[in-house]
C-alpha cells in the first residue's frame, strides 16, 4: 500500500468531525429537503460501501420526491442540489450558463493530463481551448477521419467474422480493442492492430489509463473528493508516471517526426499543430496538446466501447430488432456494391435509432455536475417553500439517467425500442441528454455515434449476435460508481449465413 493511504486513514479520522460539523446541517438549516445522510460518507454511503450498484443509486435519488423541484444530498461531505425539474435544468445549463459554466473536473489531481484537458478546464481557459477544438469535430473533419475508422472497423470485423462460432465472446474486451485502434490513428496518427498484436503498448497503457477500479484508485477518488487540499499537499495523482510519460513521449515524437518529414495526416494532433505559430504564437504546447489527446482518448476508449457493448447487447436480446438492421445495412451494401460512403452511413436511420435508444438506457454519465459561478436563485423546490440564493462553489447536479428513465417523458420507459427516435421524435428533445445539454455539451459526440455506427455497421454486415450462456438479463450493475454489468458483455458471435455477396467474397479474399 502506497505511503499516503496510510496517513489517508489518520488524516480522515482527525478532521471529520470538523468536516461534519462545518457541512453536515446545511440543507436543513436553509429548509431544503434533503436525501438521508451519514457523516462523511454522505447520501452515497450505500455506494461507497458496495451495497447497491451507482445505477440503481440514481434511480432511488431520482425517485426520492418526485414532487420537489430540487433537493440537496451529499456527495461525502460536499452539498449538491440534486436537480429534478426539466425547466430548471434547461435554466443552469442553458439559458444561464454563465453562472454555471464548469464542472469539477479532475483539476485536484497532481498531474497535467488530468489538469489541463477540455473536462477539466475552467472559465476563459476552457473556451479558448474549445474554439480551437471545435474544427476538429466538423463535418469536413468527420468524413477525412471515416476513412480511418472504417479501416479499423473492417479489421476488427474480419477479425471476428473468422473466429465466430467458438463461444461465448467478451464484448468489452473486443469493443475496447476497437475503439482503441480509432482513437490511436484519429487522435495520435498512430496506426495499430490491437485484434491481431493485443498486448501492443498503445492498449496495454489505454487499459491502464482507464481503469477506474480497484481500491486503491477509488480511495484515491475519495478522498481527493472529500479533502481536495489534501490530495494537492499529499501531490495524489489519479494517472501513474509511467501512463502519463508514455502519452507525453507518442506526443512529443509523432511531431518532431512530421515536422521533420513534413508529414499530414487528418487527425486531431495535426489539427493542434496547424494552429501553432498563427499570429507569431504558440496557442497549446506540449503538455496542453497531450492533455487534450488524452482526453480524446480517455472518452473514446471507454465510454466508446461501453455504448457499443450496450447496444451489442440490446440487439442480441431482440431478433426482430437485428434483422431490421440488417435489413437496412444489406440495402446500403447493394446499392453502394459494398464500398460504403460517409454519406451513406449517416443516412441509416434505424441504426441510428437503434444507438439513441441504447444512449438513452444507458447513458454514458448518469449524472452532469456543474458549478455555481455567480449568484443564482433557485425557485421555490415546492409550492409552499421559499426560493434559495446560490453562491459560488456550490454544486448541482442533473440526473440524466433518472430522466432518460422517467415516464413522464418516455412511455414504457425501461423497453428497449428504438422506434421512438424516427422520424426525429426525440432528438431535440431536452429530456434526451446523453452528451450533456448546452455549451459544455460533449465536442466530441459527433465524433463517438459515428465510431459506433462504423463498428455496428460491419460487424452486423458480417455477423449475427446472439445472447450466451454467460449473459446476463435483465442486467445487472457492478456495486460501484461505474455502469457496467455485474457479469461483463458475453454474446455469442456467429458468422451471418445470409450475408450480403460484397461480404462473402470477401472474406473468401481474406
Amino acid at each position: 500500500m502506497e505511503y499516503w493511504s496510510i496517513l489517508l486513514s489518520v488524516v480522515i479520522g482527525v478532521i471529520s468531525i470538523h468536516y461534519l460539523f462545518k457541512n453536515f446541517n446545511f440543507f436543513t438549516r436553509n429548509g431544503i429537503i434533503q436525501v438521508p445522510s451519514v457523516p462523511l460518507l454522505g447520501s452515497t454511503t450505500s455506494v461507497v460501501l458496495r451495497r447497491i450498484s451507482f445505477y440503481d443509486f440514481m434511480l432511488k435519488i431520482y425517485n426520492f420526491n418526485p414532487n420537489a423541484k430540487y433537493y440537496g444530498l451529499f456527495f461525502t461531505t460536499t452539498p449538491v442540489f440534486f436537480l429534478r425539474d426539466l425547466e430548471l435544468i434547461k435554466t443552469v445549463l442553458v439559458k444561464n450558463f454563465e453562472a454555471f459554466p464548469d464542472r469539477r473536473g479532475f483539476t485536484d489531481f497532481n498531474d497535467s493530463l488530468s489538469q489541463k484537458n477540455l473536462f477539466s478546464l475552467h472559465g476563459e481557459k476552457w473556451r479558448h481551448v474549445r474554439n480551437l477544438l471545435s474544427p476538429s469535430f466538423t463535418s469536413s473533419k468527420m468524413k477525412m477521419m471515416f476513412t480511418l475508422m472504417s479501416e479499423c472497423a473492417v479489421d476488427f470485423a474480419k477479425s471476428i467474422s473468422t473466429s465466430a462460432d467458438k463461444g461465448s465472446i467478451n464484448m468489452k474486451d473486443v469493443c475496447s480493442r476497437y475503439t482503441n485502434d480509432v482513437i490511436a490513428t484519429c487522435a495520435f496518427g498512430i496506426k495499430v492492430n490491437s485484434m491481431k498484436d493485443p498486448t501492443n503498448k498503445f492498449y496495454i497503457y489505454g487499459k491502464e489509463a482507464t481503469n477506474f477500479g480497484g481500491a486503491i484508485r477509488a480511495l484515491k477518488f475519495f478522498f481527493v473528493g472529500t479533502f481536495p487540499r489534501l490530495g494537492r499537499i499529499f501531490k495524489i495523482k489519479l494517472m501513474n508516471d509511467d501512463v502519463s510519460n508514455f502519452f507525453t513521449n507518442i506526443i512529443r515524437t509523432t511531431i518532431a517526426t512530421r515536422d521533420a518529414e513534413h508529414i499530414t495526416r487528418p487527425d486531431m494532433l495535426q489539427l493542434m499543430m496547424d494552429i501553432r505559430g498563427k499570429e507569431g504564437r504558440r496557442d497549446l504546447d506540449i503538455d496542453d496538446m497531450t492533455a487534450q489527446a488524452f482526453i480524446f482518448f480517455l472518452g473514446g476508449f471507454e465510454t466508446s466501447s461501453t455504448v457499443m457493448c450496450f447496444a451489442a447487447h440490446e440487439i442480441a436480446a431482440n431478433p426482430e430488432i437485428q434483422t431490421k438492421l440488417q435489413q437496412e445495412i444489406d440495402d446500403v451494401l447493394q446499392k453502394s456494391n459494398g464500398d460504403v460512403s460517409y454519406e451513406s452511413i449517416n443516412r441509416l436511420e434505424y441504426l441510428d435509432a437503434v444507438i439513441c435508444e441504447a444512449l438513452r438506457l444507458y447513458p454514458p454519465l448518469p449524472a452532469l455536475e456543474r458549478k455555481c459561478e455567480k449568484t443564482f436563485e433557485l425557485p421555490p423546490a415546492l409550492p409552499d417553500e421559499k426560493p434559495f440564493i446560490m453562491k459560488k462553489g456550490m454544486l448541482v447536479w442533473i440526473p440524466v439517467l433518472g430522466i432518460h428513465r422517467d415516464e413522464k417523458y418516455y412511455d414504457n420507459p425501461d423497453k428497449f425500442d428504438p422506434e421512438r427516435f424516427l422520424n426525429n421524435k426525440m432528438h431535440n428533445s431536452s429530456s434526451y441528454m446523453p452528451f450533456g445539454l448546452g455549451p459544455r455539451m460533449c465536442i466530441a459526440n459527433r465524433f463517438a455515434l459515428l465510431e459506433v455506427k462504423v463498428l455496428l455497421f460491419h460487424l452486423l454486415a458480417r455477423c449475427e449476435l446472439k445472447p450466451s450462456a454467460k449473459t446476463t438479463s435483465p442486467l445487472k450493475f457492478v456495486k460501484d460508481f461505474m455502469l457496467i454489468p455485474e457479469n461483463g458483455f458475453w454474446l455469442n458471435v456467429q458468422r451471418r449465413k445470409n450475408m450480403h455477396p460484397a461480404m462473402e467474397s470477401e472474406l473468401m479474399e481474406s
